[in-house]
């Protein structure tokens, strides 16, 4: 890859620049395309009760619900007029299905306490697509001040399309908060403008590109919403960690004396192949959302796996393009002292390697401190209770949330959570039909049964049936309406676990909103398993590809789950039980959206793992250099822990454009993502992680003989040997026995073994004297080793630079 990015650079970047373009403008169009709901199981019950009705009677439950304000009353001749020509209006429009009103029926429930308000509902049919597009329109000509009513629009169909539209715009708000947030804090790592520049490049191209690829999804499947919200901020997150990783190894490549060509070669055999794996950590922990039928919840999969993908591929070549164009002006633009860039610190020297000594010397009390405060934070997660959206994860200035709100205030009963029982392929007789309505009638929180043979209540027949209730039977199947008595969410739980355990001669299907949201729970409990054990063994495959061990991939997965204790415990106090309500400007619902934490962790366990794959990439490399386990952690901490530290805190700054939303459960990744890589990044990453391979020893190293072998054959290679260093009798590791091929690795070896031979001939000059044997051959020896470390330097650096000029020609 390098070698054609190197000879095609300008073409690699046109290429890219078109790309693009194309993909830009397929992407501003986006929203057009994406659903607003995706939290119901397609292959569920209550789906496919749905689905009978739809195609058997041509109806649906009711989601669109005009609320219709009067200056008089609801009986007044001109507020007649004007709302029975709003029902008119809705019978003429396509897949608009079972419209009622208080002023076509004169039901009770349809009118107000007071008299001044009144209700039309109606159903309306086809695919999410179709009822967005629907509902749009419907709001757009019908809303508003009409004469002597006042309009608005609700229902389940317009709480989707205005979660479209309010998602549409937060992104806009988090990508306008995350991207002045960052560069700031970009030129704090870099100290110029042109290396601060650069990720921002990467993460513009990634977003952009990313939304033309989401488009192109939804030709093949449905796509939530919610996807499109994540994946432009995980995407700027993502491509500024992955940038942040290569610009930084690219300069230290230029610190030690290589030509821009074979820095940008060594930093992508090195940084450049970590961040291949760190995107498939990702791509993979994302990929278990796909294990789940709801549409919101696999969308999110889609989105993730696309924006690993596209911010590893533009990291590896737009980037190394960049950078072979700018050459030695990567640190041009220094705008002042204040963002000098801090001075790296000597081998065996930092804060992050004495931290790390600190924690081995003392590793068992040090990590069960830790692990207890952890898991302390996540005890709250115990108490957890799974619901769904509704329209309080909006703001309260929508018309969704403010018609229910009226409509539960002022209106006595509501039939907005009714539940359909549908008996396909039956032909149950007028008795049989009145058996099982009169069951249906008699259960608790039930106020009214409808069905073909009249309507019911508590156990008996309340209205004979009219020409009206014909709509509830069909040639071949039969529905009945349960209107339940209370909006309780736990009562209407239970209701339908009620009504499905009812006996019936033949099959029953229960649907509704309640009854999708039962199924809807059901599906995601039962998956987690399947989805949990397919990302466990693939992040345990991936991560042996880069250690060549069996015991640091399986340590690394117990510590990145241990990490997000943190965060979900965070969910439940916060969003849950409430506190900080105020300050985040949200309505409690006294529950998690089920959503939140499958979706939470599969994004916040990649990232987990991404950081994982930095830090692991780095020790191992060590650990071939030195072969000793505390020094590799140690060292290895040292190398990465200021740059990891930098791409945890700008990807929680980016993370917090979330909570600009104004929709609850995104707030809720605004926190959780934040805590999850800034405790993953200092707890686990300097304490836990030290601790736990002080503990091990070398058995973190340990491979049978067998995986050792397909290791070295397709394993992770960064272009060192595989070959464990020979110690002599007393356990020193001699730099001149190993072989290494990377460039760094190199210079460092030559250091090293220069300051060998620095002591030894220092050693050597006092003997002499403490002897009295001090000659003059003694002095020319002591001489002569020490002058052999400098040549030695020298010689290693014009040979880097002998290499560095070949891979350039």
């Amino acid at each position: 890859m390098f070698e054609f990015t190197r000879r095609r650079s300008r073409w690699v970047l046109g290429v890219f620049a078109a790309l693009t373009v194309v993909l830009g403008a397929l992407g501003a169009t986006l929203f057009e395309r994406v659903e607003g709901g995706g939290y119901s199981d397609p292959g569920s019950e209550s789906s496919r009760a749905l689905t009978v009705l739809r195609e058997e009677f041509g109806q649906a439950p009711p989601n669109l619900v005009l609320l219709v304000e009067t200056q008089t009353t609801v009986e007044d001749p001109e507020s007649t007029a004007a709302a029975t020509g709003l029902v008119a209006n809705l019978r003429e429009r396509d897949g608009v299905a079972e419209v009622a009103s208080y002023w076509t029926t004169h039901q009770p429930a349809l009118r107000s306490v007071d008299g001044k308000q009144g209700l039309i509902v109606a159903s309306l049919l086809g695919s999410e697509r179709e009822i967005d597009q629907r509902v749009a329109a419907i709001a757009e000509d019908l809303a508003g001040d009409r004469g002597v009513i006042q309009v608005r629009v609700g229902g389940y169909a317009m709480l989707m399309h205005e979660t479209v539209e309010q998602s549409k715009t937060d992104i806009a708000k988090g990508e306008l908060i995350a991207f002045p947030l960052t560069l700031i804090a970009l030129m704090f790592v870099f100290g110029g403008l042109v290396a601060a520049s650069l990720p921002l490049l990467v993460a513009a191209v990634t977003v952009i590109t990313t939304m033309g690829v989401l488009w192109a999804v939804t030709l093949f499947t449905p796509l939530a919403v919610t996807a499109a919200n994540v994946a432009s901020l995980l995407g700027l997150g993502l491509a500024i960690d992955y940038s942040l990783l290569i610009v930084n190894r690219y300069r230290d490549e230029l610190a030690e004396g290589r030509a821009p060509a074979g820095a940008v070669a060594t930093t992508l055999r090195t940084a450049g192949r970590t961040v291949a794996f760190s995107a498939l950590t990702v791509a993979v922990a994302l990929a278990g959302l796909l294990f789940f039928p709801l549409p919101a919840i696999r969308s999110m999969g889609y989105a993730g796996i696309a924006v690993a993908a596209l911010a590893a591929l533009v990291a590896l070549t737009v980037l190394p393009a960049a950078l072979l164009l700018i050459g030695t002006r990567i640190d041009k633009g220094q705008l002042g002292w204040w963002f000098l860039r801090a001075p790296r610190p000597a081998p065996g020297e930092g804060f992050w390697h004495d931290l790390a000594t600190a924690v081995m010397r003392k590793p068992i009390p040090i990590g069960l401190a830790v692990t207890a405060i952890l898991l302390l934070l996540g005890a709250p997660f115990l108490g957890v209770k799974l619901g769904f959206p509704d329209e309080r994860a909006l703001p309260e200035s929508l018309s969704s949330r403010q018609v229910t709100e009226i409509v539960a205030r002022d209106f006595s009963m509501v039939d907005q959570h009714t539940l359909v029982a549908v008996l396909p392929e039956s032909a149950y007789s007028a008795a049989g039909l009145d058996t099982i309505a009169r069951r249906f009638s008699d259960l608790p929180d039930v106020r009214r049964v409808d069905t073909a043979t009249g309507s019911y209540a508590q156990g008996g027949l309340l209205v004979e049936p009219t020409a009206a209730n014909s709509r509830f039977r069909v040639d071949r199947a039969v529905y009945l309406s349960i209107v339940p008595a209370t909006g309780d969410t736990d009562a209407l739980t239970g209701l339908v676990e009620q009504v499905r355990a009812v006996p019936t001669p033949s099959e029953l299907l229960v649907g509704g909103v309640a009854a999708a949201q039962v199924d809807s729970i059901t599906a995601i409990e039962h998956r987690v398993p399947w989805a949990l054990g397919f990302v466990v063994i693939l992040m345990l495959i991936v991560l042996f590809a880069l250690t060549g061990s069996v015991v640091l991939p399986v340590l690394a997965v117990i510590l990145s789950a241990l990490s997000l204790t943190a965060t979900f415990g965070a969910l439940v106090w916060i969003f849950q039980d409430g506190h900080l309500s105020g300050v985040l400007g949200f309505s409690v619902t006294g529950d998690l959206a089920a959503t939140v934490p499958v979706m939470l962790f599969a994004v916040a366990f990649g990232l987990a793992m991404d950081y994982q794959v930095f830090l692991l990439a780095r020790i191992r490399e060590e650990y071939d250099r030195t072969g000793k386990n505390e020094t590799a952690v140690a060292l290895g901490l040292e190398r990465v822990g200021r740059i990891v530290t930098a791409a945890a805190i700008l990807i929680s700054l980016v993370f917090l454009g979330f909570l600009a939303s104004d929709i609850t459960f995104m707030k809720a990744f605004g926190i959780g993502l934040p805590l999850a890589v800034l405790v993953d990044a200092t707890l686990v990453r300097g304490v836990l992680l030290p601790a736990a391979m002080k503990l091990l020893g070398e058995t973190s190293w340990y491979a049978p003989e067998f995986l050792h072998r397909l290791h070295d054959r397709w394993g992770l290679d960064e272009g060192r040997s595989r070959d464990r260093p020979v110690r002599d009798p007393l356990g020193v590791t001699r730099a001149e026995e190993i072989v290494v091929v990377d460039p760094l690795a190199r210079a460092e070896a030559a250091r090293a073994e220069a300051a060998r031979a620095e002591a030894e001939g220092t050693q050597a000059e006092g003997t002499s004297t403490r002897d009295g044997k001090r000659t003059e051959s003694a002095r020319a020896e002591g001489a002569r080793r020490k002058a052999e470390g400098p040549r030695a330097t020298s010689a290693q650096t014009e040979s880097a630079r002998v290499e560095d000029t070949a891979t350039a020609r």
